[in-house]
């Protein structure tokens, strides 16, 4: 089974942290946010991940190399910046097989197997969103859904703190998302695609989770999340 790794962005929000390092090689305990999430997409049984890099490439390609933790490594390297969903589109050149897990490069969930979240996808969904139990949505995307699970809205982060399900970053897609994909080179895939679409649904888990993407999660997750 193979997945998707959004790995290709500036990282501006955490400055000279990665100047010359991809976010993705950041260590987190003895481990890079890299090593973290092979171990997470091992559990749903993926053997072959694709790198969909852009900035520091060289770089990342020069850490990593052709394997990484018994995994098959392979890079969809993008020549400007293509959004989220124009990573993807350019990324499934090498996706043999569907369904495809995609994790944006920057999260990290402890404790969890991605085994049950696989368990669930059905043949007539467009995809499955994981959806994180959180206690404040002040810098979340929310998804909401119906009793069954499929996803009626996404809402932008909250003025008010509030508890509600979290955008979690790990998404599993059938081949059918291709049909929502827009025909133009640069799209995202939470703004231009997910919303188009009548079959796609949450898998909800209340798991440990973070975004390292700015520098406070960043240090929490060093301090907290690796022990």
């Amino acid at each position: 089974m193979q997945a998707i790794i959004l790995c290709g962005g500036l990282s501006t929000r955490l400055g000279k942290t990665t100047a010359k390092l991809p976010k993705i090689l950041l260590k987190i305990g003895d481990r890079t946010v890299l090593e973290w999430q092979l171990e997470l997409l091992s559990t749903a049984g993926v053997n072959e991940v694709i790198l969909a890099s852009g900035h520091l490439h060289d770089v990342l390609h020069k850490h990593v190399g052709e394997t990484c933790s018994g995994m098959e490594i392979r890079y969809a390297k993008e020549d400007k910046p293509l959004g989220t969903g124009g990573a993807i589109k350019n990324a499934f050149q090498f996706v043999e097989n569907f369904p495809v897990f995609v994790l944006h490069g920057d999260i990290l969930l402890k404790n969890m197997s991605l085994a049950e979240m696989l368990s669930q996808l059905q043949p007539e969904m467009d995809g499955l969103l994981l959806g994180v139990s959180v206690q404040d949505l002040t810098s979340y995307g929310e998804i909401v859904s119906d009793p069954q699970g499929r996803i009626t809205e996404f809402r932008e982060k909250q003025q008010v703190a509030r508890p509600g399900c979290a955008n979690g970053a790990v998404f599993l897609f059938n081949r059918s998302i291709i049909d929502a994909f827009p025909k133009k080179e640069v799209f995202s895939i939470e703004r231009d695609v997910f919303p188009c679409l009548s079959q796609l649904y949450v898998h909800k888990t209340e798991t440990e989770w973070i975004d390292i993407g700015v520098p406070e999660r960043l240090e929490f997750a060093r301090k907290h999340f690796a022990t």
